[in-house]
């Protein structure tokens, strides 16, 4: 298995869209990005830790590519504001791409650069550092509230 680290906003709704994706086998949400370690949901909503909410999604690349996963990732969120999704606002919700590998900072760069408004964009694309997965009741959140089949 591989593994990709997406943020896009408020976790919840990144995670149920790639749970359906073909190949994805996992999706975990957390935090990255930051400088604290183990941070609580309270503290990266208070902008205390530097992370992101973010999506780690584990998949299989005989059945998925990372290149499809960057669709997904820039055909679901706002990759032109910076740190904001619809209603969220606050550093903790910005647009970035964290990449395991060289060969995934390549393929991001190269996806955000072929996009129509690349101009405008203003994901981060960077290695990526620790992920802390968030509490229990953050996990399949939607999926627990009826509301992502």
């Amino acid at each position: 298995m591989a593994k990709a680290n997406f943020a896009m906003g408020c976790f919840w709704k990144p995670e149920a869209i790639f749970r359906q994706v073909r190949g994805v086998t996992d999706a975990t949400v957390g935090y990255c990005g930051g400088h604290a370690e183990n941070p609580t949901y309270r503290q990266v909503c208070a902008g205390d830790t530097g992370h992101a909410e973010a999506v780690l999604v584990e998949y299989d690349p005989e059945h998925g590519s990372y290149e499809n996963l960057l669709k997904v990732f820039w055909n679901n969120h706002n990759p032109t504001t910076a740190n904001r999704q619809g209603p969220d606002v606050g550093s903790q919700y910005r647009s970035a791409i964290f990449c395991m590998d060289d060969e995934q900072l390549q393929a991001a760069t190269a996806s955000r650069d072929a996009q129509p408004d690349a101009e405008n964009i203003v994901t981060q694309i960077e290695p990526s550092g620790p992920f802390y997965p968030a509490e229990e009741y953050h996990q399949r959140y939607l999926e627990k509230q009826g509301r992502v089949g």
